[in-house]
C-alpha cells in the first residue's frame, strides 16, 4: 500500500444538493496534495470525511488502510488538522492550548513536554508561550493552530486554507516550515491562494460541484490546457501598420500596442504559425509565448462567475 489516502466513489448529499458526487482521489505518502476549487465545490466536506468528523453518504474512503468511518478513533491517531477557523482556546495560555491535544492523545507528560518546547521555539512562540492567543496577532495565532495539529506528530497533516489572512512574510515563513515536513509527512491541504498551491504541491486536484475535474502537476496542468495563448512581438517599425492586419485575422481574439511592443491573443497556441506569416516583412525583435499560470488552468476549468 504506497498511499496514505483513498477515495472510491464518495458522494454526500444534503437533500437534493450532492456536496460530493463519486469522487475518487489517490494521495501518495509523503507529499504535498493541493485541492483546489471554488466556493461549494465540495472541498470543506471532503476534509470533514477524512478527519471522521463527518460519515459520506456513499462511498469509502481510508486513511493509511483505515476505513474513517468504521475505524475513526485509530483515524484520529494518526491525523493532525487545521482548519479554517481559529478554534483556539482563549481561556489557555499558548502552551496550555497545546498540552491539551496531548493529554487527549494519552501522550506521556515527558514526550509532550519536549515536543510542545520544540513546537513552540520552531513556531517563534517559545517567549509568548504563557500569554493567551487573544494578545496575539493574526500570524501568531494562525501558528499557534498549526503548531497544535503537530503536537501528536501525525503522520498525515489537513490544512484547510491555511493562511488565509495572513501577511506575505508570514505566509512564505509557514511555505518554508510545510515543505520541510514532506517525506515524514502526508500534507492534504486545501487553498484558494493558487501560487500557494503551484509552489507547494507535488500534485493537484481540482474539483467542481463535488467532481474531479483535473489532477496532475502544476506543469502538467498547464501543459494540457487547450485554448487561448498570448505571444508578446517586439517590432522595430510600423506597429500600428501590422496591428491592423493582425485584428483582421480570424484567429485572433484582442492586438494590445504598448509602444513597439504587440501584445496578441489568439484562440489557439498553435496559429503563430499563419500570425508569422502575416508579419512577414517586419522588423521583428523579440517574440516570447507568456507562461501560462494555474490560475489560467483554473479558470478555465471552472469559469469566471463569482459563486456564493
Amino acid at each position: 500500500m504506497n498511499y496514505a489516502i483513498k477515495t472510491e466513489a464518495i458522494s454526500k448529499q444534503y437533500g437534493t444538493l450532492k456536496a460530493l458526487n463519486s469522487l475518487d482521489l489517490t494521495v501518495e505518502r509523503g507529499s504535498i496534495f493541493g485541492l483546489l476549487g471554488p466556493n461549494g465545490a465540495g472541498k470543506t466536506t471532503l476534509i470533514r470525511i477524512l478527519t471522521t468528523l463527518m460519515n459520506p453518504t456513499s462511498g469509502k474512503a481510508f486513511i493509511e488502510g483505515l476505513d474513517v468511518t468504521t475505524q475513526g478513533r485509530e483515524v484520529r491517531k494518526l491525523i493532525g488538522v487545521v482548519s479554517q477557523e481559529n478554534s483556539l482556546d482563549r481561556y489557555l495560555t499558548a502552551r496550555e492550548n497545546l498540552e491539551l491535544p496531548a493529554r487527549l492523545h494519552s501522550m506521556e507528560k515527558r514526550v509532550y513536554k519536549q515536543r510542545i518546547d520544540e513546537l513552540l521555539e520552531l513556531m517563534e512562540l517559545s517567549d509568548r508561550q504563557k500569554d493567551f492567543p487573544d494578545t496575539f496577532s493574526g500570524g501568531m495565532q494562525r501558528r499557534l493552530v498549526v503548531a497544535r495539529a503537530l503536537v501528536n506528530n501525525p503522520k498525515i497533516l489537513f490544512l484547510d486554507e491555511p493562511t488565509t489572512g495572513l501577511d506575505p512574510q508570514t505566509r512564505r515563513a509557514l511555505w518554508k516550515y510545510v515543505r520541510s515536513l514532506t517525506g515524514d509527512m502526508t500534507i492534504f491541504l486545501t487553498t484558494h491562494y493558487l501560487e500557494e498551491a503551484e509552489q507547494l504541491c507535488n500534485q493537484i486536484a481540482i474539483i467542481d460541484h463535488g467532481r474531479l475535474i483535473a489532477l496532475g502537476s502544476s506543469e502538467e496542468l498547464k501543459t494540457e490546457l487547450a485554448g487561448e495563448a498570448v505571444y508578446d512581438i517586439e517590432l522595430g517599425r510600423d506597429v500600428n501598420v501590422f496591428a491592423e492586419k493582425l485584428e483582421q485575422m480570424e484567429s485572433v481574439c484582442q492586438v494590445k500596442i504598448n509602444d513597439n511592443l504587440l501584445s496578441i491573443k489568439l484562440k489557439e497556441w498553435n496559429a503563430i504559425s499563419e500570425t508569422l506569416d502575416i508579419l512577414k516583412g517586419a522588423e521583428i525583435k523579440k517574440i516570447s509565448l507568456r507562461e501560462r499560470s494555474l490560475e489560467d488552468v483554473y479558470i478555465a476549468l471552472t469559469g469566471k462567475e463569482v459563486r456564493g
